[in-house]
């Protein structure tokens, strides 16, 4: 290789492109009929726990799956259910939550024990519902084991699916038989399309306000609306004309701060709000302007980041605001929000509708700084002045340089930079705060990556 010649080695790979939200599918049924271990066939390999005692399911619950091609969430439910005691009750409501919230129900019974009280106590909710259920008869370890299988026909939602989770036998049937349950794939999103309606998630803790809000917005009551906190359970897409041009407003269930044991609704509710993020194109996050800034709003706003998606802070119940509330949430906004001081603010009443119309303006800022390109020759003269008047601080007697950049896709802005040696993270926000200064990106995060080469040619490892 010559010395001209530049080897790279990533140290930040791109994220991978927006491929939508992936149906969840939900595995109910009584402790100790091996759903943690039809989880983990399912997902070829060993994640959920699995133990012979009842309910030993208690940590993470969502796992990302794919089956021919084709990807989806499964949860396991089994860290939802409590001690013996009321345990119908607790199967009975896991069933109820499972077929609220999922697309797909796999309902596993013991082949080898038959249907139970439980089972059938289940069985009437899942009919009930109307939602697509997979029954699993599970244990048929050989052949003469599917005469037990056979038995569950009775139980009267469809045929029983005989597999052994821990064999392994059956479960290429049973993915087959979840594809053919789940809804149709969505087409592919595509930001930004020349006629379609922008995508907008509204955001934020349980009861801040985004449920009236979008009631304000479309000018009627359109989604529910209670004192109680984390009414709203699932994303209601509305379309609606605001300044002159049509929203697809997405209202999704407030995210808490914690989850114990990430159990029932608030868990779905949160795998829901994560989804509606991956179809939105900018995120307004709602906070309650009249209590201090909390973790879980500062936790919204880095998922917004972290997802790459354009960004607007609204702060609600702005009327209600005395002149010593607002001087001290100014602090907290410039102490807390450093990392997001970029996001168009905006003070409002979802009550009064007091300055809601400021919300288009703010959002249509967000959404051009998040498909802003920067044209490679600006932008290489533009590092060219900062190399030369803030360089690098020499660290072990090296300073690693800017060789070149390049802007390598919108929505968020993605930048590469081609460099001698690794860039400590002060520098990075310092090129990033320039960057802002010089070519604005209001609204949206910027992803910058590096490509690194040692000064003798060689792609460092």
């Amino acid at each position: 290789m010559s010395e001209h010649e530049i080897e790279t080695v990533d140290v930040v790979e791109d994220a991978p492109g927006d491929a939508g939200p992936a149906p969840v599918v939900a595995v109910v049924g009584r402790p100790n009929v091996g759903k943690s271990t039809l989880v983990n066939r399912i997902l070829g390999r060993r994640e959920a726990v699995v133990e012979d005692v009842p309910g030993v399911t208690r940590d993470r619950v969502a796992y990302d799956a794919s089956w021919s091609g084709r990807r989806f969430t499964v949860v396991d439910t089994g860290g939802w259910l409590p001690d013996s005691s009321g345990l119908a009750a607790a199967i009975a409501e896991q069933a109820r939550l499972a077929v609220e919230l999922a697309d797909v129900v796999l309902f596993v019974v013991d082949a080898t024990v038959g249907a139970t009280d439980v089972d059938e106590a289940v069985v009437e909710i899942l009919r009930r519902s109307g939602k697509p259920v997979v029954l699993v008869a599970n244990k048929v370890d050989d052949m003469a084991a599917e005469a037990d299988a056979a038995v569950l026909w009775s139980l009267g939602i469809g045929e029983p699916h005989p597999v052994s989770a821990l064999h392994g036998r059956g479960s290429g049937d049973l993915l087959d038989a979840v594809l053919e349950a789940l809804p149709k794939e969505a087409p592919p999103e595509t930001f930004g399309e020349a006629d379609g309606p922008r995508r907008v998630a509204l955001l934020g803790r349980p009861n801040v306000g985004k449920s009236s809000l979008l009631n304000r917005l479309a000018g009627e009551q359109r989604a529910v609306v209670d004192e109680v906190a984390g009414t709203t359970r699932d994303p209601v897409d509305e379309l609606i004309e605001l300044g002159g041009r049509t929203w697809r407003f997405i209202d999704t269930a407030g995210i808490r701060r914690r989850h114990k044991e990430n159990q029932g609704a608030d868990f779905y509710a949160t795998l829901r709000t994560r989804s509606a993020l991956e179809r939105a194109e900018v995120a307004v996050v709602l906070v309650d302007a009249g209590q201090p800034l909390a973790e879980q709003d500062l936790r919204i706003i880095s998922m917004v980041v972290d997802a790459g998606r354009a960004l607007v802070v609204a702060y609600n119940k702005w009327d209600v605001l005395d002149e010593e509330r607002r001087l001290y949430l100014e602090r907290e906004i410039d102490r807390q929000l450093h990392h997001a001081r970029w996001a168009p603010r905006v003070n409002i009443s979802a009550r009064t509708g007091r300055h809601v119309e400021k919300l288009v303006p703010a959002i249509e800022t967000a959404l051009e700084g998040w498909g802003t390109r920067v044209p490679t020759s600006k932008l290489n003269q533009f590092f060219a002045d900062l190399v030369s008047s803030h360089p690098h601080p020499v660290r072990g007697g090296k300073q690693p340089r800017v060789l070149f950049a390049t802007q390598a896709g919108v929505r968020p802005p993605r930048f590469v930079l081609f460099t001698t040696g690794f860039l400590e993270e002060g520098y990075r926000r310092f090129i990033e705060r320039r960057l802002r200064e010089e070519f604005g990106f209001p609204g949206t995060p910027l992803d910058i990556t590096m490509k690194i080469r040692d000064k003798r040619g060689r792609g460092r490892r």
